[in-house]
């Protein structure tokens, strides 16, 4: 029996799958995965956290940094493994998916925004950072043309941030309680294009092995939790899924 096979008889035995997704599922829709060699973050050193809060300086480079890469984020679109995995989604084999990326891929792919689980935040919209009202792109983009003054809340004055968890900044708590309940209820825990080294991120799939869960790993390269896995494939995500869609 061949991976993909085996990765479709999982699928089809199983009732509660969730995916887990990292870059690897949106270098095939062109964006670039910022920690590879040659990447954004080897280029220009991140800005943490605490910076971004203490200098001005440091959010105008935020947010130059931001319209710069928007270009490429904007054209983007899901591919056949976001689309394949809205398909499950739709067909009630997915109950959630818990990502790493900042993109809405896979709200556009379908599926629906309450069940994708961000634990590195949204790229797509700005929020203050004191009472976290939402603030469009474009209206920060209005704001920041003229003489690059810095955007702030309407509604309290307060720092507004890209709705991503930047270098230093606490991960979301609700985010990641909500991710790690989706672990331990899953019976089908797929993780697709995460390198799987970044904690605690890293630490789901884990709890999902943990707790009785089949553990599945699509990854060009290998990662440190395959011991855990009962399936790896090395290949592309969409290739993969795609292939389980034909069987």
């Amino acid at each position: 029996m061949s991976d993909i096979e085996k990765l479709a008889h999982f699928i089809d035995a199983s009732q509660n799958i969730v995916f887990f997704t990292g870059a690897g599922i949106s270098t095939e829709s062109g964006i670039p995965d910022f920690r590879s060699p040659g990447g954004l973050w080897e280029k220009n050193r991140p800005i943490d956290f605490s910076e971004f809060i203490a200098s001005e300086d440091a959010r105008r480079e935020a947010w130059r940094r931001k319209f710069n890469m928007e270009r490429v984020m904007k054209g983007a679109e899901p591919n056949i493994g976001h689309k394949v995995i809205g398909e499950l989604y739709s067909a009630g084999k997915v109950n959630a998916v818990v990502t790493q990326n900042i993109d809405g891929l896979h709200q556009l792919g379908g599926v629906a925004d309450e069940d994708v689980i961000e634990i590195h935040g949204n790229g797509t919209y700005a929020k203050c950072l004191e009472c976290h009202k939402k603030m469009s792109l474009d209206a920060v983009k209005k704001i920041f043309a003229v003489n690059e003054t810095l955007p702030t809340c309407s509604q309290c004055g307060g720092i507004v941030k890209t709705a991503t968890i930047s270098f230093g900044q606490a991960m979301p708590e609700e985010e990641m309680r909500r991710a790690e309940m989706e672990a331990i209820e899953s019976d089908l825990f797929i993780v697709a294009g995460s390198s799987l080294v970044v904690f605690p991120a890293a630490n789901i799939p884990v709890i999902a092995a943990q707790h009785g869960a089949k553990l599945v790993i699509i990854n060009r390269e290998e990662t440190p939790l395959d011991p855990y896995a009962e399936l790896t494939i090395n290949s592309e995500i969409g290739e993969t899924l795609s292939g389980v869609t034909k069987m």
